[in-house]
């Protein structure tokens, strides 16, 4: 019989349900990679793995449906005093089913993430917009709200999301679950 802890939703445990995003069911398949490494919730990249955007493929089978991709660190500038959370990393609007990002509007350019002190979480979340042209960049990536971004658009809960683990370059440890 699994443990609890092995069933438990990795987004969850991971304190991005609940932190960064209210709780939803994942319903679009959706793939990062750097250089032909998939993201999986709780991995870790260092910050050299993650200069240039990843590559996304997002799936769905309505042509008429775009998406909007949004990627943040809630724990910038450290996780223990997250002033700054979420710090907004990369947004694209009007992604088309079965594509990815190329394909869409990049209203926020991709910044890798770089972070100085602790281990941080780089959360990539997947929105269904209501139509074309209806999503638009914030002023500022600093004290951004995925969860009052998607309240403004009306973009309603998540369709899918995924996060890794990054620290500055020479260190060492993961993340403490408890």
């Amino acid at each position: 019989m699994p443990s609890s802890s092995s069933t438990r939703n990795p987004l969850l445990v991971g304190r991005v349900i609940g932190g960064v995003l209210d709780p939803f069911e994942s319903s679009i398949p959706t793939r990062v990679t750097y250089n032909n490494r998939d993201v999986s919730n709780g991995c870790e990249f260092k910050p050299s793995e993650v200069v240039n955007q990843p590559r996304v493929s997002i799936g769905g089978d309505d042509l008429r449906n775009f998406y909007t991709l949004i990627a943040v660190d809630p724990d910038a500038p450290s996780p223990s005093d997250p002033n700054l959370r979420e710090y907004l990393h990369w947004l694209v609007t009007d992604i088309p089913a079965t594509t990815g990002p190329t394909f869409g509007h990049e209203a926020v350019t991709y910044e890798n993430p770089r972070p100085l002190m602790g281990i941080h979480r780089i959360i990539f979340v997947l929105f269904r917009q209501l139509g074309r042209q209806t999503v638009y960049a914030p002023g500022w990536r600093q004290n951004f709200n995925t969860r009052e971004f998607a309240e403004l658009y009306n973009l309603g809960l998540p369709v899918a999301a995924v996060y890794y683990n990054i620290q500055r370059e020479g260190g060492s440890g993961g993340r403490r679950l408890y």
